[in-house]
């Protein structure tokens, strides 16, 4: 099968006699005179093999191949004429895609409000989400597959920027109806000393893991399990086997069977949630969305 070439003012002298239906009006239309005209079309219909008019002494008429090509070479001429302000508008960031990385516990809180925001503010700009958690973020940033990542730190500094957009405190996750419950105080980690605890993956999701190991020594408490989202160790809490350290804004989630109870640590063990992107990252559209963070946490010098 061969390529059909054809160029731009063919497809201008096509339109200008389908829709005038006279070389000589349409020659006038494109000011031009009648013989190259009626030369373009010629050499139009050479290019493509297919007559597109019926000509005679009277009349000038659209063959059916001329009428179905009319509405295709008008849609090419619309996307030609648009294409350098798309460019433009892609160069400038005001349309584009912008990849965003997530873990589970960002979801909770932040993320609706963000694509809220993107999407009242940046119309254009259109979000592919994909969950994953930090250590797989932070690969896809260096691989060019995302362009933003939500995720806990830290990250590298001679690769990343990071701008930290939340900050919470460690809550105790029971089941409904445990022991703990009825002290009406704050828990400490002394409380925690004989129970069965739900521990987040010291791989997957170690930044959880180190929060908790300093917020409740593991010589003071057993581990019953051990994963790396926070769905799997709430819904393991709620069947009753152990208890869990998790963030305040998991209360979200609403999950049925499970008491959220303050802590009081020796240490405080905030935890954050940050944005991070690669530092040289060349999407336009980044750079919207980095600016709307940026005023929304009163941070833009950290960019």
């Amino acid at each position: 099968m061969t390529d059909t070439m054809y160029s731009l003012d063919q497809l201008r002298s096509f339109v200008a006699v389908a829709e005038e239906l006279h070389f000589g009006r349409a020659a006038e239309r494109l000011n031009m005179t009648q013989p190259p005209l009626s030369r373009q079309i010629q050499k139009l219909e050479k290019d493509i093999k297919v007559q597109l008019f019926t000509r005679d002494n009277r009349r000038v008429t659209l063959t059916p191949a001329g009428s179905a090509f009319l509405g295709e070479a008008k849609s090419l001429l619309a996307h030609a004429a648009s294409a350098p302000e798309l460019a433009r508008r892609i160069s400038a960031g005001s349309v584009g895609l912008i990849r965003i990385g997530f873990t589970a516990g960002s979801s909770f809180g932040l993320l609706g409000k963000l694509l809220a925001e993107i999407s009242a503010e940046l119309v254009g700009i259109s979000i592919d989400l994909r969950e994953m958690v930090t250590s797989e973020q932070l690969k896809a940033l260096d691989m060019g597959e995302i362009d933003l990542g939500l995720g806990r730190p830290p990250a590298d500094e001679h690769v990343f920027q990071t701008l930290t957009v939340g900050r919470e405190e460690l809550v105790v996750a029971v089941p409904e109806g445990h022991a703990l419950c009825s002290l009406q105080r704050p828990l400490t980690p002394q409380d925690l000393g004989t129970e069965s605890m739900i521990m987040h993956s010291p791989i997957k999701a170690k930044y959880f893991y180190d929060l908790t190991v300093r917020a409740v020594p593991s010589s003071s408490h057993k581990v019953a399990h051990s994963a790396s989202q926070i769905l799997t160790i709430i819904a393991l809490v709620a069947g009753g086997h152990g208890i869990a350290m998790v963030p305040e804004s998991t209360k979200i989630m609403g999950y049925h069977g499970v008491r959220f109870l303050a802590f009081k640590g020796d240490v405080q063990t905030p935890v954050e949630l940050q944005a991070v992107w690669k530092k040289e990252s060349e999407n336009p559209a980044l750079e919207r969305v980095l600016d709307l963070l940026g005023r929304r946490f009163h941070s833009a010098s950290a960019f």
